[in-house]
């Protein structure tokens, strides 16, 4: 059973920044692609980024130039890398791997929660 752990979130101020980490009990090559989503108060789980096996990426528009995602495989673990948060990025936030072809296979975490305030 894949196995995904999150960390690193927490309260932080606005303009603030946080590195989240995702870590896979297995190689995370096993899998096609991983990312992060994330849920707001009474909203949603809505995609943030993502990254294939390849290292291409992809965010969401509110997202664009101020987070990264980024995987090290010796570790088995992919990052966020949030910059300039605003109190709109609060959410709790959900890692994401999958896998196989034609029927996919989702696993997430349990999520971490980000709360950006002043």
């Amino acid at each position: 059973q894949v196995q995904l752990v999150e960390s690193w979130g927490g309260l932080v101020q606005p303009g603030g920044s946080l590195r989240l980490s995702c870590t896979a009990s297995e190689s995370i090559f096993n899998f096609n692609a991983m990312g992060w989503y994330r849920q707001g108060p009474g909203k949603e789980r809505d995609v943030v980024a993502t990254i294939t096996k390849s290292g291409a990426t992809t965010y969401v528009d509110s997202a664009k130039g101020r987070f990264t995602i980024s995987g090290d495989n010796a570790k088995n673990t992919v990052y966020l890398q949030m910059n300039s948060l605003k109190p709109e990025d609060t959410a709790v936030y959900y890692c994401n791997a999958r896998r196989g072809s034609p029927w996919v296979s989702n696993y997430w975490g349990q999520g971490t929660q980000v709360t950006v305030s002043s």
